[in-house]
């Protein structure tokens, strides 16, 4: 097994983060979500800590990072809110990463200094109305029009999407047949913003309120032939392997979530008496607190298993599956005993329990549902 211990580098990160959470993330949590408002300030302040540059050479504006550090940034700031951990985790894997990957130099060079600097967010526009976990389903379509593509067809559920600091949404799309008779799907950056492009009005969602999640819609929409990222034809693979790196970041998230359930409800089981002694006291209680940590502690090492071998350029798709599923699994559940630990407390929004619980479902739905997991899982088992 890689060695998953961490540096003193990546350690002391992690303590900064941590600290950054409780002093500035925390206050201001809880307000957000109420108010389904975009935490400006919060990303202005993670952005001048060089968090959105974590995984990035110092050449493009970033931190000079892996993702394993990414991945201890993600996890403590969902210790706290999952929002601002979910636009961390979307702007550097999802917006910045196939940019870093795939693009050209061009086009690292024109994109990749503002998205490390925090200054812009970028998107990825993969998922639609009817291509969910079917992604090859894509229904969108890029046609060339000299040296120019048309862009037309709809997104949904794209985060950091209609921000006003969003500034490219990188969408797949159906660009030809291959000679297979296949369809050529390619991938193509769309700066924001650009006519025809609309970020409609954003979800009410269970969940997330203070993250940005828009469906979108393309007419007409025009760029240039050299926004192609990466080769013809490769934008299905290449986004593919994109969402093999961020189930493990997805992961880091659940396992902060299902981390701050097992404190919060430590915390509310010293102090909260029943029948004269500590809710604490009884089994009942300690052993399912107990569970909780154990099932955390099993999560968190599948996730810095996978990171690590990623880090190596060992083969990791199947630990980044077992890895999201394990850890979001483990976040809902830890989410459903903490609110039962509160009690009534826990059905009420001025406790964080209750937050934890609208945020972790999406955790066995997004990058992945639990049931694509398993897919991979079984497939590599030769099933």
């Amino acid at each position: 097994m890689p060695d998953t211990r961490l540096t003193d580098e990546q350690e002391s990160l992690r303590r900064t983060v941590a600290e950054f959470a409780r002093e500035v993330v925390a206050p201001v949590a809880a307000q957000h979500d109420e108010n389904k408002t975009f935490p400006y300030e919060v990303v202005a302040a993670m952005a001048s800590m060089g968090l959105f540059g974590l995984p990035f050479p110092e050449s493009y504006g970033g931190m000079g990072g892996d993702f394993f550090t990414l991945c201890l940034a993600i996890e403590e700031l969902a210790r706290v809110d999952s929002s601002v951990a979910i636009t961390l985790e979307a702007g550097c894997s999802l917006g910045a990463m196939p940019i870093y990957r795939f693009g050209t130099q061009d086009q690292k060079q024109q994109w990749l200094p503002m998205l490390c600097s925090g200054e812009a967010l970028g998107a990825f526009g993969l998922t639609e109305p009817e291509a969910g976990s079917d992604a090859g389903g894509t229904r969108t379509t890029a046609r060339l029009d000299d040296d120019t593509w048309v862009l037309n067809g709809a997104k949904a559920f794209i985060t950091n999407s209609g921000t006003d600091i969003t500034r490219l949404v990188t969408v797949t799309a159906l660009t030809g047949t291959t000679a297979a008779g296949n369809k050529e799907i390619s991938t193509i950056v769309v700066p924001v913003p650009t006519p025809g492009f609309t970020a409609e009005p954003a979800y009410s969602k269970v969940g997330w309120h203070a993250s940005d999640t828009h469906p979108l819609t393309l007419v007409d929409v025009r760029v240039p032939e050299a926004n192609l990222l990466g080769e013809r034809g490769r934008g299905y693979a290449n986004f593919l392997s994109i969402l093999d790196e961020g189930r493990i970041a997805i992961a880091a998230l659940a396992v902060g979530l299902a981390q701050a359930c097992v404190e919060e409800s430590v915390a509310y089981a010293r102090t909260r008496h029943a029948f004269g002694r500590p809710i604490g006291a009884n089994q009942a209680i300690s052993f399912k607190i107990a569970e909780m940590e154990a099932r955390t502690h099993v999560a968190r090492t599948a996730y810095y298993d996978a990171a690590a071998r990623m880090a190596s350029g060992r083969p990791f798709k199947k630990e980044a599956a077992i890895a999201k599923l394990v850890s979001s699994e483990a976040a809902v559940t830890n989410a459903r005993e903490a609110t039962q630990i509160h009690g009534g407390y826990g059905f009420m929004n001025e406790y964080p329990v209750a937050r934890h619980w609208r945020d972790s479902k999406i955790l066995e739905i997004g990058e992945g549902t639990s049931e694509v997991q398993k897919m991979l899982i079984a497939r590599h088992l030769g099933l």
